[in-house]
């Protein structure tokens, strides 16, 4: 560190304590953490930033955190100021609320957020027209230069005491006799309190800060069984946070909360309601992994033991024990020609839904089951799936998908890609429309070719989207109606072979 950084430290340290009543160390910290974030939406920049382009913005973190400080203060009698630093940079002081519960009489009168940090520039700009010291590299020595600043843009100008004039571009440190007033070397809570009596506090500070954020990461590892067709998954579940709140949270309390959280509206008292969420998730049964109990409507995992939340990184912890030979089906889904719903008349165009797809898309679905291992809440997040491959023994990676908050005892279903050997080809037969009678007649016709050395089942997917009423006059398989214009054909096809598979719907209005 440069003797100029130096005199800087110590002019920050001592107007810190000029400035108010200090502060004890930091207490107990809880963080509360709530993630805005899509499920598998963070990009690897956000965590690990391209070589030369430096981190993304702090604010463009989606999520936020609900933070709670304990802290023993020395309090004077009567009306005094109290300097609380170490707080986020991207604090909301919006959002502050500070108690006393020693004396609840204790109150604040008013409350500032000084965010002016010292930098270089800015204290060049303070120091207009007073005297500095300007360290100069001239050849392998260092000339001292001291004078009156004149400028600071592009460079250095001083006057020095024989009326000389130094233009220095470039120069090696600068010494500066003070800290001026207004500017902190952290951002800084300073309270104007009246308090009945003075001595000891323990002190209580909550805030909403944002720069922070968390999500779920489940890595599978599927076992296929005898028939191709159905296996068994290892399920591991992971919490990814990212801190770029400019602040670190030291052995904090740790509690996320999984659902889709409204953000209150700036009209509506909300300070109350984060400071009841916090209080309660103190509560939790204390345990050395996450925690999850229902919430209000939402779910709340507590970490059991305290945990350091650096700024400016990224920390992973294990959500819950592995679940393990979780049974697995892969499905095999034939979706010929994805089409919308969104018109007021029926359609009557023959050429609508003749291009269509080839590809058979591959998932494996399983059921969020106490019986297998898992039966708790999952967070929305991404799943990624591997396999092993028994001539090495080595994991090999097959796919990736997201899912949303799932609630236990639902079913999970992974989309891992489209098969290869599995290729489907949609055509229209037939097609006539009589629209003074109101009616459309429309044939459809699925083929599917299996070019495995086992047989498969595969789910065809049709939208009946040419109009609400419908009804199948015809089929050469049975069908699963799904909702109002979605239906569901099974159809099993032969290995090395092809199923062949129509219908005929009729639409009225």
């Amino acid at each position: 560190m440069s003797s100029g950084y130096r005199h800087l430290a110590a002019a920050a340290a001592s107007a810190c304590l000029g400035l108010a009543t200090a502060v004890a160390a930091a207490g107990e910290t809880a963080v509360t953490i709530y993630s805005s974030a899509q499920p598998g939406a963070i990009p690897p920049e956000f965590y690990r930033p391209l070589p030369g382009q430096g981190s993304p913005p702090a604010n463009s973190v989606p999520g936020y955190a609900l933070v709670r400080d304990d802290r023993d203060v020395q309090i004077k009698q009567g009306r005094s100021q109290l300097s609380f630093t170490d707080v986020a940079a991207l604090i909301d002081p919006t959002t502050v609320t500070f108690s006393s519960l020693t004396d609840a009489a204790t109150r604040v009168l008013e409350q500032n957020f000084q965010f002016d940090l010292v930098s270089t520039q800015k204290l060049l700009l303070k120091f207009i027209d007073r005297q500095i010291t300007v360290d100069k590299n001239v050849g392998n020595s260092v000339q001292p230069i001291t004078g009156t600043l004149l400028s600071a843009t592009d460079g250095i100008v001083l006057r020095d005491k024989d009326g000389s004039i130094y233009s220095l571009p470039s120069y090696s440190s600068v010494k500066f006799p003070d800290l001026p007033g207004g500017l902190n070397t952290r951002p800084t809570l300073i309270w104007d309190i009246h308090s009945p009596g003075g001595g000891k506090h323990k002190t209580r500070v909550t805030y909403q800060t944002g720069g922070i954020t968390w999500w779920a990461d489940y890595n599978l590892i599927f076992n296929e069984g005898a028939d191709a067709n159905s296996g068994l998954l290892d399920l591991s579940a992971w919490v990814s946070i990212i801190n770029q709140s400019g602040a670190t949270f030291s052995d904090a309390k740790l509690k996320l909360i999984a659902g889709d959280v409204h953000r209150v509206q700036p009209e509506m008292d909300n300070r109350m309601f984060r400071r009841d969420v916090m209080e309660m998730a103190a509560a939790a049964p204390q345990a050395a992994g996450f925690v999850q109990k229902d919430f209000f409507e939402f779910h709340l995992y507590t970490l059991g033991r305290p945990t350091t939340l650096p700024n400016n990184s990224t920390k992973q912890i294990e959500l819950f024990d592995q679940a393990k030979r979780i049974p697995a089906k892969k499905v095999l889904v034939y979706y010929g020609a994805p089409m919308s719903f969104d018109s007021t008349a029926p359609y009557t165009d023959r050429n609508l839904g003749i291009a269509t797809n080839k590809k058979v898309d591959v998932y494996l679905e399983f059921k969020n089951d106490k019986a297998f291992g898992l039966g708790v809440p999952l967070p929305a997040g991404r799943l990624r799936v591997s396999q092993i491959d028994k001539a090495d023994d080595s994991l090999e990676f097959i796919g990736e998908d997201k899912i949303d908050h799932t609630p236990k005892d639902e079913q999970v279903r992974v989309k891992l890609g489209s098969a290869f050997d599995v290729v489907g080809e949609r055509r229209q037969v037939n097609f006539s429309v009589d629209t003074n009678a109101k009616w459309i007649e429309e044939e459809i016709e699925v083929k599917l070719r299996n070019h495995k050395s086992q047989p498969v089942d595969v789910i065809v997917k049709e939208n009946l989207y040419r109009w609400s009423n419908w009804k199948i006059l015809t089929k050469t398989h049975n069908f699963e109606k799904q909702d109002s214009r979605t239906i569901h054909i099974p159809v099993k096809v032969p290995k090395d072979g092809e199923t062949v598979m129509r219908y005929r719907v009729r639409y009225s209005w």
